[in-house]
């Protein structure tokens, strides 16, 4: 008998356990019906459930506040799912990485530019920044131009992946003079730093002419303490500089360091002088200039003939010895010219100008 007392006692225990939980099924169904009944009469509706609710007890509701909850909804959802977000970039650092030092350049191979024109990196206009880091400086490159077609194929296909490499935020600028006139290469650079800063709060500004191509990428053409002469070393002249003070071919200048010289002058019609001339504002301004060695300077230049009316001006002498007397009345502070078209590429701005006449 002790074996089925003990199996009775068990049947009752758990006849005991299944009214208690149906008894609490029981109340919590009913407490549930009627929160919903007070919900539907007082409380706002969820996001999820607010339009088809409201519609439903004949209130108007505006768009705004539609769009508001369907926000708050995509909101919510997409915070419960998405990946935290990338932190804010860090400074790309002063040393490139990506930088491969000595590059072969050959100017006797056809250039197409169409595959260039494909790369998303690059901005119309010829604007790129790295998307790895954020660069030190933004750097707006200024080419004096007229009737270098081919030249400028060769300046782009070279440059691009070489200013890419070391990281820089800059844009490409073109500034063609129009007409037939003397070519007067010294305006058009002053030109094109004030149509760039138009543009962009650029604060570094390299001025190159467009026959220059750099042979290594550890030749930064970016901007430093003193102005910076970045064709030192070219294989016209042997690899070495022609002479001391020569600050032609490649040159760059921060914002402050430009102002404070005047920028270039603009009274240098045809070819020579000017180069000299902004060499010794830099000097009467108490800055040197800077530059990097033989080896890392070195350029290889377009080989041509020399341009129509940029014959060798004639009064380029007088006027180099005259630049203490004159860079504080010509230069930047003097600057007239007129925009006849602005052109996007996607690999450079060309800006045509009416710069007048000698």
């Amino acid at each position: 008998m002790e074996p089925r007392a003990n199996f009775s006692v068990l049947h009752r225990a758990c006849a005991l356990v299944v009214a208690l939980c149906t008894l609490h099924l029981s109340v919590m169904l009913l407490f549930y019906l009627r929160s919903t009944g007070d919900e539907s009469e007082h409380a706002p509706p969820s996001p999820g459930n607010f339009t088809l609710r409201t519609l439903r007890k004949g209130h108007s509701v505006s768009t705004s506040t539609m769009t508001s909850t369907s926000t708050m909804t995509s909101t919510m959802t997409s915070t419960s799912t998405a990946i935290p977000t990338t932190q804010a970039l860090e400074k790309c650092p002063d040393t490139s990485p990506l930088l491969v030092g000595p590059r072969n350049v050959n100017f006797s191979q056809t250039i197409d530019l169409n595959e260039m024109r494909q790369d998303p990196k690059v901005s119309v206009g010829g604007r790129y920044k790295p998307r790895e880091c954020v660069s030190l400086q933004k750097v707006a490159l200024i080419i004096p131009f007229r009737h270098r077609e081919e030249h400028m194929k060769h300046w782009l296909y070279y440059l691009h992946p070489f200013l890419q490499r070391q990281q820089l935020d800059y844009g490409v600028y073109v500034i063609e003079q129009d007409g037939e006139d003397t070519f007067n290469r010294a305006k058009l650079m002053n030109v094109g730093y004030a149509e760039a800063l138009k543009e962009y709060d650029y604060d570094c500004f390299i001025f190159s002419d467009v026959d220059i191509i750099p042979l290594d990428d550890r030749n930064t053409y970016r901007c430093f303490d003193q102005p910076r002469h970045l064709a030192v070393s070219m294989d016209k002249f042997g690899f070495r500089l022609p002479y001391n003070q020569y600050f032609g071919g490649v040159s760059a200048m921060s914002k402050e360091q430009y102002l404070k010289v005047n920028g270039f002058p603009n009274n240098y019609w045809g070819w020579g002088g000017e180069d000299d001339d902004i060499y010794n504002r830099v000097t009467f301004r108490g800055m040197s200039v800077s530059r990097p060695d033989g080896v890392v300077g070195r350029c290889k230049m377009i080989q041509h003939v020399r341009d129509n009316k940029n014959e060798p001006n004639p009064q380029r002498f007088d006027r180099i010895a005259r630049t203490r007397q004159t860079m504080d009345s010509d230069g930047i502070n003097s600057l007239t010219y007129r925009v006849v078209r602005t052109e996007k590429d996607q690999l450079f701005t060309k800006i045509t100008v009416d710069i007048g006449k000698p």
